[in-house]
């Protein structure tokens, strides 16, 4: 394989900026959250890039900048400035390209923007001039403005939700725009139309109907002769802004075809609103916890979901834990609980101060949250250190996400039956490696700052429970007091709103 139009090998640049914000969360994402990887250590993130690999002969790849975070709070602007102009910098600095691999999340906040990736992606194509055809890897959770994608020639998403599928996303954006260039065809005919449903992502797991068959058409739609990619995004729930809404883009040379497609998959969307529901069974969290304790189900997993930080919760909120110790068999032991993931610098640092074995009397949580409402508060706890951790940076890439590093020093303190693990930094308890010494397996209940089960959680769980609590991410979508969001929209809008306008558009 070689390009149709060049002897040399095709020159393209890998670089981006990923993050998932939300807007109700009152943490604010810095420079410091931001794992920045440039050079060599930047095309080791792919397989696709390998000197031994099968494009080696065929593509120059040029590393510019990449980066990304844990979901969190929106962007401060000095840090979204400083990251989009080395980006721009280093694109400018590299010479003609003849690709870039745009590689994103697509529900990136900033203060004071409306729309991160529009104004991100119209930099770099100013920067790589209009010759360059530019694809785009993204979250299934994304926002795709007309705006934003008419930026692009080629973008993609992950069909799968929980993201198994991260990776893969990211090697067939590469490939497409390697198939494109090699061939000569140059910039294919996408079809975009957005569609008004914004629902959150804990009910459109591509586990369940009607999810499952909605992103299994994308294959069999890709696979039609003169389609090149077929992509449906969920949309994110927690920002407020024009774009947020579910989206459809079908890439395509014959145009007809792209807009027929484009057309279907976004009318099916539409027909199956009402359809999508929990990914598990649901309740408060007091009812949640009370099911699972009179449960002979271990151990019994429960999603604290309102403060999932990698959503773009603050993992601040003690809220569920002054829930657990409010349960009298818990609190007196007689049941066993354990709470990975409240985030609290202050709280690690006194843990360590006092030493394993000392009790120890914290006011713990609220570090970004407090103020913000009665269940941010703070919880006054008083318990015994029962683990100390410094894992250091973590070498493995959680959820396709290599920012997730460990979250600094933990501290484990037990109180009655419930032990609670603090960190340092907010951090996602996914796998059985992210307990440290601490065995998830030797409690009754596992209590997670997370939305649905990643694999390894899901796995573990004899049972499990979608608890439907407070905080940046809830789940009640109609609470947290959207007002920029373009209406109507489904699910805020639903009597008399029954057939909007779903024309694409050829971009």
């Amino acid at each position: 394989m070689a390009p149709a139009t060049t002897g040399r090998p095709l020159r393209i640049g890998i670089g981006g900026m990923a993050i998932e914000s939300s807007q109700f969360c009152p943490h604010r994402s810095t420079y410091h959250d931001f794992r920045v990887t440039r050079g060599r250590a930047l095309l080791d993130r792919y397989t696709w890039t390998r000197p031994d690999g099968d494009l080696s002969g065929v593509v120059e790849w040029v590393p510019l900048v990449h980066a990304v975070a844990v979901p969190g709070g929106p962007v401060e602007r000095a840090t979204y400035d400083r990251i989009r102009s080395e980006l721009i910098d280093r694109i400018r600095d590299s010479g003609p390209l003849d690709g870039l691999v745009h590689d994103i999340h697509g529900a990136m906040s900033v203060v004071g923007l409306d729309d991160a990736e529009a104004d991100l992606t119209a930099a770099v194509r100013a920067a790589t001039g209009p010759a360059t055809l530019i694809s785009a890897a993204m979250d299934l959770h994304g926002n795709v403005s007309r705006r934003f994608a008419e930026q692009l020639d080629l973008l993609t998403a992950h069909r799968t939700a929980p993201h198994e599928d991260a990776w893969e996303t990211r090697e067939r954006a590469a490939r497409n725009l390697v198939a494109r260039l090699v061939s000569g065809r140059g910039r294919p005919h996408r079809a975009w139309v957005q569609i008004p449903v914004l629902l959150p992502g804990e009910k459109t797991s591509t586990r369940l109907e009607p999810a499952a068959s909605l992103y299994g058409r994308l294959a069999t739609v890709e696979a039609l002769d003169g389609i090149v990619d077929a992509a449906l995004w969920v949309g994110y729930a927690w920002a407020d802004e024009e774009r947020c809404r579910a989206a459809v883009v079908v890439t395509a040379d014959d145009p007809g075809l792209a807009l027929d497609q484009a057309g279907a998959l976004a009318r099916a969307y539409w027909d199956a609103r009402r359809d999508f529901t929990f990914v598990g069974p649901t309740g408060d969290a007091d009812d949640c916890i009370a099911r699972a304790v009179a449960s002979s189900a271990r151990p019994f997993l429960i999603s604290d979901s309102g403060d999932n930080p990698t959503a773009g919760g603050a993992g601040d909120l003690a809220y569920m834990l002054g829930r657990l110790l409010a349960h009298e068999d818990l609190a007196s032991g007689r049941r066993t609980a354990l709470h990975p993931g409240l985030t609290d610098p202050a709280a690690v640092a006194a843990c360590f101060a006092a030493g394993a074995g000392a009790e120890v009397t914290l006011r713990v949580g609220g570090c970004f949250s407090a103020g913000t409402g009665p269940h941010a508060a703070p919880y006054e706890l008083t318990g015994r250190v029962t683990a100390l951790e410094d894992p250091g940076p973590a070498s493995g890439v959680l959820r396709g996400n290599p920012a997730y590093d460990g979250g600094g020093r933990r501290a484990a303190v037990t109180r009655g039956g419930v032990t609670v693990i603090l960190t340092e930094r907010r951090t996602p308890f996914h796998t059985r490696a992210d307990f440290g010494s601490l065995d998830p397996l030797d409690h009754d209940l596992v209590v997670v700052k997370i939305g649905y089960l990643e694999p390894e959680l899901y796995a573990m769980a004899a049972d499990w429970l979608l608890a439907l609590t407070p905080g940046g991410v809830d789940q009640d979508l109609l609470r947290l007091g959207h007002h920029k969001i373009r209406r109507p929209l489904y699910p805020f809008d639903d009597e008399g709103f029954e057939d909007p306008d779903l024309t694409p558009r050829l971009l």
